[in-house]
């Protein structure tokens, strides 16, 4: 008897705090702790955000027909409430919840889809509008919420009956709210700054007092100066989610226009520096270069945004803050990753592939980074962000960098290099840079260094991988140290073996694109490899290998060159 009460006071002591903890998330997970957020409630929408994001109208008839492909996922939810289901993973959830899908209800343009955003928008209010709690109600997923229950208020609110809008404005009015009182504790990475968008947006769109939208404009540009760097970069130093802000403050823009409001000078020089910045990542082939976190996309989402910039700027060549390097030269782009990893809670996405490079001639990409499948299993995805799966050296088969939750996508960078050096090159005919890291100094003690040099005519491009020691100096003579340079091939490119008088060399060639050889003074293997951002989802493709001992070959020059040049 003595051992049961000593037990259950035992529970009950050790468990007094937890208690009050749980009762505390009771309380902000039900209706009390919604109460602290029902205080504004707007009577109008005074302005309508723009959608900058493509829509597939034929998605809404997906929707109408209970089913909803979100985040690579299907899920049929028959005549049931598509909220109540149990979601098939993360992402189609956050999707869900977001509402970014009412774009393709609004791209149909009529009033059975006007209805069917509206049913659907109830059934989120009467199933997660009245608890606080769980992944509805993250700050970034809320804050993007709000962002499209504005911009499609339109579509909603059109002869819609009195008890929608007033049930609509009432619990957008609590969204805001709510966003208002949890941004402070958000991380500050790009969700914060999300949040802080929507903030602002809704100080224009929504009858606010004047001392909110002061306090919203003063947290936006809070966090234009802590994300936003001077060149147009984000601390992520991810171009898939510059792209995705840049969307975002383009339409708080067009709506301080149409407010008659003037728009924060931080917000315009923002803006003003993003855009040529995400024309930096841009292959010939109209779409994004893939590092940090660059999955499948669309080169028409891409254009729909940079169609904003009136100037169309040539982009420039050298990002030092966001750390990247651009190389361009008659019909070649060569876009390298000189950068070290992301502040911690900045990069959840961010990869391992410091000195790793794409190229593309024309319109066609020859050499890319493996990019990151947002969507397939969680330990398959993770796969995209090692070095491994980047066209640049790994050694020892180990990353470069050392991830929180080894294995899952949104893993934190916890380590990785620390020094980048970066040197512009400029020789008689040609233009490229030497940059080296030290990503492998603590457990190897090597230091990676990789120049390039791209000739005046686009038809030459150069290579050379060294490894030094950590002083920088020489490379130890450890006999067990293997390394890699690898280079993936794009999954349209063909590649065979051609006949040479003196060392191998590879012919690189494309449908309706140029042949490039390849070769280099290392021996040269063909292996599998894989593309994660293709659109049709992970597919095969061939890698460039070149294996060496830094004991025995400390350095390895290589080179690419057009056929018929």
């Amino acid at each position: 008897m003595a051992g049961v009460v000593h037990g259950a006071a035992g529970l009950r002591g050790v468990t007094l705090g937890d208690t009050l903890l749980a009762s505390l998330r009771r309380l902000r997970g039900g209706p009390l702790f919604r109460w602290r957020f029902t205080g504004f409630r707007p009577s109008q929408i005074l302005v309508i955000p723009p959608d900058l994001h493509l829509a597939d109208p034929a998605l809404a008839h997906e929707f109408y027909h209970g089913r909803f492909p979100l985040a690579g996922r299907v899920v049929r939810v028959g005549p049931h409430s598509p909220f109540m289901v149990e979601p098939p993973s993360g992402g189609w959830e956050t999707a869900l919840h977001d509402f970014g899908w009412l774009r393709h209800l609004a791209a149909v343009g009529t009033e059975l889809a006007d209805a069917h955003a509206r049913a659907l928008v109830s059934d989120w209010i009467a199933v997660c509008g009245k608890r606080i709690n769980g992944a509805p109600w993250r700050g970034d997923v809320t804050a993007r919420r709000v962002i499209a229950w504005l911009s499609h208020a339109d579509m909603m609110l059109h002869r819609a009956p009195a008890a929608f809008e007033k049930r609509f404005l009432k619990m957008l009015g609590m969204q805001v709210r709510y966003l208002r009182t949890v941004i402070a504790g958000m991380a500050k990475n790009e969700g914060r700054l999300q949040a802080a968008i929507a903030l602002a947006l809704a100080a224009l769109a929504l009858p606010v007092p004047a001392g909110i939208s002061r306090r919203a404009r003063s947290v936006l540009e809070r966090e234009i100066r802590r994300q936003i760097l001077p060149d147009g970069g984000l601390q992520s130093r991810n171009p898939a989610m510059m792209l995705a802000i840049l969307a975002d403050l383009i339409a708080l823009q067009q709506c301080y226009g149409e407010s008659n409001q003037t728009p924060s000078p931080l917000l315009m020089a923002a803006i003003d520096r993003m855009l040529p910045a995400l024309r930096f990542f841009r292959h010939g082939d109209g779409a994004l270069a893939n590092f940090n976190g660059v999955g499948p996309m669309l080169s028409e989402r891409l254009e729909m945004v940079l169609a904003q910039d009136d100037t169309d700027a040539v982009p420039f060549t050298h990002a030092p803050y966001s750390g990247y390097q651009r190389l361009v030269s008659g019909q070649t782009t060569v876009i390298a990753d000189i950068g070290a990893p992301p502040p911690r809670a900045c990069s959840c996405q961010a990869n391992a592939g410091c000195l790793s490079f794409e190229m593309s001639s024309g319109a066609h990409r020859f050499i890319i980074n493996c990019g990151i499948d947002p969507f397939g299993q969680q330990d398959f995805r993770f796969l995209g962000r090692l070095t491994a799966a980047h066209s640049t050296m790994t050694l020892n088969n180990t990353s470069s960098c050392h991830f929180r939750h080894g294995g899952r996508l949104d893993g934190a960078v916890l380590d990785g290099p620390r020094t980048v050096r970066f040197e512009e090159v400029e020789e008689k005919n040609s233009r490229g840079f030497i940059a080296s890291h030290d990503g492998y100094r603590r457990n190897f003690g090597l230091l990676h260094q990789r120049s390039m040099l791209l000739d005046s005519s686009g038809d030459i491009l150069q290579g050379r991988d060294c490894f030094l020691a950590a002083d920088g100096v020489s490379a130890p003579a450890n006999p067990r140290d293997e390394a890699a340079i690898r280079f993936h091939l794009h999954p349209d490119v063909r590649v065979r073996y051609r006949e040479h008088q003196t060392a191998p060399v590879l012919e690189l060639t494309q449908d309706g694109g140029d042949t490039w050889l390849f070769s280099a003074d290392s021996d040269i293997f063909l292996e599998d490899s894989i593309c994660f951002s293709s659109l049709e989802g992970p597919v095969r493709t061939r890698q460039i290998v070149l294996a060496l001992r830094p004991a025995g070959q400390p350095r390895v020059n290589w080179i690419f060159h057009r056929a018929g040049s």
